[in-house]
């Protein structure tokens, strides 16, 4: 069984402690130059760096089995590695749909192979993601996958009443449904955000009150059958508020944000630049501004990815013809780290509680979220907060290069990630 030895890094709650990785789990964690039992172990440096439980990502396209133009298992979990997490949740809109055992076993099994970091498949709710009738939901749950997270994301389940019963259905095994919030009729044709920039722009607009309307009533149902719901990607200032008052009730709601929503705004909309159009998509900097506060107070619960890569010839068109989503992995925690950390609105503390001991809770991952103690499991990241460089998208791992920060400068770089011991990333490359 190998070691490692990472010396002098900031562990949670600031303190710099040398941490001994033996096997698959953390040996011990002691005062910087302690006489550790680390003979033959590897050593890593980290004086200045900052060393997190790995990060875990409730929301990720991996686009296998079906679109593997885009992105495969294997790519998509070597950007994980790359991003700093461990673990990632992989969503249900594949061809064919994640709405069978075989489908999600299929996925999980390729984790699996991969080896960079954890796939845990999310099953659809409906079958073929058509809102008209339930899934094997019990059948996937029961699977070698061990389905815990529902979801139709990419689409609604706006039938209350298939809501309802799959609310109902995965109480019995402690699962959650994660619902993409959208009122279909409500955005018809929408293009962007509907506000100022969509009526200057001539695009149809996306109203807040499409995503909100669906949590309002989601957040009731939930309640009136003590289940447990989960929103994907909220967006709007009005949604931060309708879940914080469910969550004032003591309801079963938790809430995600994406990165992008942290930071980016419809202002950019204006250059027609594809690579902008994202579902939900970019909203207003009132919005932007109500996410973080509610990501700092604990209204929302975690940041996932929502990492949607896509090919070359779906984004580089014109706008109403182009592919929703952007690629997220390889930068989510440097656009945390300047839009939280940087800010003061979190520190590193509460960005492992946001972006791993929440998001493990909220899907049931065991060994994933866990303390930097000794007798955890070493899902580590490693973090170079000092570092500042230009996105490049022709360096990631990714398959897809359909990223809104392409040459921004962005804050922090992770250098290693390791699960269970072992480096899927070193020195900022996978292993």
């Amino acid at each position: 069984m190998s070691k490692t030895l990472i010396r002098g890094a900031q562990v949670l709650g600031g303190e710099v402690r040398d941490v001994l990785v033996d096997g698959e789990t953390i040996a011990a964690v002691g005062e910087p130059g302690a006489a550790l039992p680390a003979d033959g172990a590897e050593v890593v440096e980290a004086a200045g760096h900052v060393l997190l439980p790995g990060l875990v990502d409730l929301h990720t396209h991996l686009r296998e089995p079906g679109r593997e133009d885009s992105e495969t298992v294997l790519t998509g979990t070597r950007a994980a590695a790359r991003g700093g997490f461990t673990a990632v949740h992989a969503m249900a809109n594949t061809f064919p749909v994640a709405d069978t055992a075989g489908v999600v076993e299929q996925v999980w099994r390729l984790g699996r192979e991969s080896g960079y970091c954890d796939v845990q498949p999310v099953g659809a709710v409906t079958v073929g993601l058509e809102g008209k009738q339930l899934a094997e939901l019990g059948a996937m749950h029961e699977s070698a996958a061990g389905v815990v997270v529902f979801s139709d994301d990419g689409k609604c389940v706006d039938d209350a009443v298939i809501m309802r019963r799959a609310l109902e259905y995965v109480k019995a095994f402690d699962g959650v449904v994660a619902q993409h919030a959208q009122e279909p009729r409500l955005t018809e044709g929408a293009q962007m955000n509907e506000g100022v920039v969509s009526a200057e722009l001539g695009l149809g607009g996306w109203p807040a009150a499409a995503e909100e309307s669906v949590i309002a009533r989601d957040v009731l149902l939930a309640a009136h059958v003590d289940s447990r719901v989960h929103v994907c990607h909220l967006s709007t200032a009005g949604s931060v508020e309708i879940v914080r008052w469910a969550k004032s009730k003591g309801w079963r709601v938790t809430a995600e944000v994406t990165p992008h929503h942290l930071l980016l705004t419809d202002e950019l909309v204006r250059s027609y630049d594809p690579v902008y159009k994202v579902n939900p998509p970019l909203r207003t900097e009132t919005d932007v501004r109500a996410l973080r506060e509610a990501l700092a107070d604990g209204t929302i619960d975690c940041v996932a990815t929502d990492h949607a890569p896509h090919p070359q010839e779906d984004k580089d068109c014109e706008w109403a013809a182009a592919a929703m989503g952007m690629v997220g992995l390889e930068t989510a925690l440097s656009v945390v780290q300047q839009t939280m950390v940087d800010t003061g609105l979190l520190d590193w503390s509460g960005v492992a509680d946001r972006m791993s001991h929440r998001p493990a809770a909220i899907g049931r991952l065991d060994g994933h979220g866990r303390p930097v103690a000794p007798g955890e499991p070493a899902n580590l990241t490693l973090l170079d907060p000092a570092y500042r460089g230009r996105v490049d998208p022709h360096r990631f791992v990714s398959r897809s290069r359909n990223t809104p920060y392409a040459d921004r400068e962005l804050p922090g770089r992770v250098t290693h990630t390791f699960l269970r011991g072992r480096a899927t990333l070193a020195g900022g490359e996978p292993a």
